[in-house]
């Protein structure tokens, strides 16, 4: 997988969860998963096709999707209702825009679909022959979110 990539989406995700959560943002060490892993609760996913192939996923604990929904709407969230989902998947929207934005502008050419949001417990995401780079992100009074990238060129 190469970095000119995943940088991109780690750089929107930081100015974008900045900006929405008016909290501060730290990146965590970057690591790779296997092709299998668990989520953590709540991820909205994103694919992508055309030059390059693959998946962005954004993962979070239920307290931390309540949290950003809340943030995001001004208002507190006890259960991931449809205001709540929609805020989780519009997020991933935001980052993945700015991301595709930057990308586009260097060359690469690929087509994304809308995000899929999935939630509840002992659920796990596999990703056939990609090794997934994760991009941890400390959003502080707000939770703990993980940007997980699997992506490769189209052979």
């Amino acid at each position: 997988m190469r970095v000119e990539y995943i940088n991109p989406f780690v750089e929107a995700a930081f100015n974008v969860l900045k900006e929405v959560l008016e909290t501060d943002v730290k990146r965590g060490d970057l690591y790779l998963k296997s092709t299998t892993m668990s989520i953590m609760g709540v991820a909205a996913l994103v694919g992508l096709a055309g030059d390059v192939e693959g998946r962005v996923l954004f993962d979070m604990s239920k307290e931390t999707a309540l949290n950003v929904a809340g943030a995001m709407n001004n208002e507190k969230f006890s259960e991931l209702d449809d205001l709540a989902k929609a805020t989780i998947t519009e997020l991933a929207n935001m980052i993945t825009a700015q991301a595709v934005t930057k990308l586009h502008g260097m060359g690469f050419k690929f087509d994304l679909t809308p995000p899929a949001l999935f939630s509840g417990e002992n659920m796990e995401i596999s990703t056939r022959a990609v090794e997934a780079l994760i991009v941890p992100m400390d959003l502080g009074p707000v939770g703990k979110l993980e940007i997980n990238v699997a992506i490769r060129e189209r052979a």
